[in-house]
Order: structure tokens, then C-alpha cells, then sequence
């Protein structure tokens, strides 16, 4: 029997989070809900969770905030923002802080669990296919395991990544040298359309550019005006016989 998410929504609307747990749960999801951030910090602290649905604006703090303190005692797990919709420093500033993905208010519950499944796949690598061999990407003294979803520097030290900083990076290494446009990124890693003031590609390319150091050639990552972003090193796919 297939284990249910479990998906903790934090939100001060009652009716928003009535609505959503029913929702979630209709959709085959195990749902949690919390009022604010002491009820938040007292669930995530007792439980297990594997989605964080997040308001930014609580009544006893931000959610930016609890967002941040995840990156250092849960790194790995999945964060999905609710901001209001005009509010797009938030957006940037949770994205810098690590959060997957973010959706503005008023939304469709529909839209929210499309984009709950897009980031638990992306999260989940033990829910796709085994190669026998998987695949290996070496690039710039960098080692990324697919079936781990783990980089290693030359000294095998790990660099720690968000799951959309991972996807975006893998992005780029299946498609070594290729100009890729920030609507081709978003399509590719989200697979959404990009809104017209949607910067979440240029936050996590800031973020990837933070995490990589430059190579002997320069930055890891060319940036081409009106153009997008491009992998400058090169890419070695080899077979993994550890």
C-alpha cells in the first residue's frame, strides 16, 4: 500500500485552511494545519511531514522566517509559499531562502496540488525508475548523482542544494553548452509558463552562482543578455560502478 504525503498547510484564514485540508485530503494526501507560527514550530517539531505549505504573513511572525530556520533543521524538506499576490519581494526573499516553489492569493486548490506533486517528484528520487547503472555527471571538478540526488566537490565535500536548485543544475548538465532561455528553464524544471514579473529563475541562478566557484575559465554559469543562461563547462556522463 502506497504511503499518503503528509502535507502540513500553515495558514491564519480559517476557512482557507478548512478548504485546503478537505481539498488535500480528497486528492490523496494526509493533512495537517496550523494557525500560525507557534502551532507550526510545535507540529514540525512532533511529526513528520514531506511538504510544507507556508503563508508568508502570520499573526505572530513571518513565514520567511520559519522558511529560513527549515534550511538548517529540515534542509531537505519541501516548501511551498502563499504570498499575496503583489507581494513580490516576499516571493524573491523565500526563494533565497530556499523555498520550491510559490503560489499568490487568491489561488485555485487545484493549481496547489499540481504544484505540491511537481515539487514531491522532484524531492522523491525513490520514486523514479532504477538504472542498473545510473548515470554520472562530472563537470568543473563537480560530481551530481541523479539517483541521489548528492554533488560532491573534487574533495568529495557535499554542496548542500535545494531541491529546485538540484533540478535546475541537472538542467543544465543534460544539456551541456546550450543557450537556455529563463521560459525553457521554468518549463523545464516547474513545468510551468513564466509570468511576465516572475524572477524565480534568476533567484536560483544567483543561488547556484553562490554554491559553485568559478573554474579555471571563468564563471561556472554565462549569463546572455535577452538570451538566458549557459553551462560553460564541460560535461562528462559516465556510469556509476560504486
Amino acid at each position: 500500500m502506497q504511503v499518503q504525503p503528509h502535507i502540513l498547510v500553515v495558514d491564519d484564514d480559517r476557512e482557507i485552511r478548512t478548504l485546503l485540508g478537505r481539498y488535500l485530503d480528497g486528492q490523496g494526501f494526509r493533512v495537517s494545519v496550523a494557525a500560525d507560527r507557534r502551532e507550526c514550530e510545535q507540529k514540525l517539531g512532533a511529526g513528520q511531514f514531506d511538504l510544507l505549505v507556508l503563508d508568508v504573513m502570520l499573526p505572530d511572525g513571518s513565514g520567511l522566517d520559519i522558511c529560513s530556520g527549515l534550511r538548517d533543521r529540515k534542509p531537505h524538506m519541501p516548501v511551498i509559499l502563499l504570498t499575496a499576490l503583489k507581494e513580490d519581494v516576499d516571493r524573491i526573499i523565500g526563494l533565497e531562502l530556499g523555498a520550491d516553489d510559490y503560489l499568490g492569493k487568491p489561488f485555485n486548490p487545484r493549481e496547489l496540488t499540481a504544484r505540491i506533486r511537481a515539487v514531491l517528484r522532484r524531492s522523491s528520487p525513490e520514486d523514479a525508475p532504477v538504472a542498473p547503472r545510473p548515470r554520472v555527471y562530472r563537470f568543473a571538478g563537480y560530481r551530481l548523482e541523479p539517483d541521489t540526488r548528492k554533488v560532491t566537490d573534487a574533495h568529495g565535500v557535499a554542496v548542500d542544494l535545494t531541491g529546485a536548485e538540484f533540478d535546475l543544475l541537472q538542467v543544465f548538465l543534460d544539456r551541456p553548452g546550450r543557450l537556455l532561455s529563463r521560459d525553457q528553464l521554468l518549463d523545464l524544471t516547474q513545468g510551468r509558463e513564466r509570468d511576465p514579473l516572475d524572477r524565480s529563475v534568476d533567484v536560483l541562478m544567483s543561488r547556484l552562482r553562490r554554491k559553485f566557484t568559478e573554474t579555471g575559465d571563468g564563471p561556472l554559469f554565462k549569463t546572455v543578455r535577452n538570451g538566458g543562461y549557459q553551462l560553460t563547462a564541460r560535461v562528462e556522463t559516465v556510469e556509476d560502478h560504486a
